[in-house]
């Protein structure tokens, strides 16, 4: 049966949008993954960037409000900021609820190559943790 999971972070810009990327792409059809924030951001073009240069496109990634998907029964809720932890509306769901506060690359100051770098790492950092959740809680069944 297909999971339902969901990322949330601060401003669904960046962080939830790369975890977004890398959980569908490592679940493939065994999960629909969205993504959604408390307050909307846009995509950022530098996490776009990022993850085209690891193959996988999100450039067409939406930057969607929480209350867009009320109406989804989520399996999974993924927040990856502590920002949105903690002023997550509450959710009338059943979902098993994860916590992983990645650092905010979009707040990273310096050159363009440092920058880069920064988005790199945390980039990295996702897409270990969205391996290992899809390898323990997805392709168990």
């Amino acid at each position: 049966m297909m999971k339902n999971i969901l990322v949330l972070c601060t401003g669904n810009s960046c962080r939830s949008q790369i975890a977004e990327g890398y959980l569908q792409y490592f679940a493939g059809d065994k999960a629909k993954v969205y993504s959604a924030g408390i307050e909307t951001h846009g995509v950022n073009p530098k996490a776009i960037a990022t993850m085209t240069e690891d193959g996988i496109d999100i450039s067409g990634h939406t930057s969607n409000h929480v209350n867009e998907y009320r109406d989804i029964d989520f399996d999974y809720v993924i927040t990856v900021c502590d920002h949105a932890k903690e002023r997550c509306p509450f959710f009338p769901t059943n979902a098993i609820k994860f916590h992983e506060n990645f650092p905010d690359p979009a707040k990273v100051t310096g050159t363009l190559e440092e920058v880069a770098q920064a988005f790199r790492d945390v980039r990295q950092q996702i897409k270990t943790y969205c391996q290992q959740f899809i390898t323990d809680n997805i392709n168990r069944e």
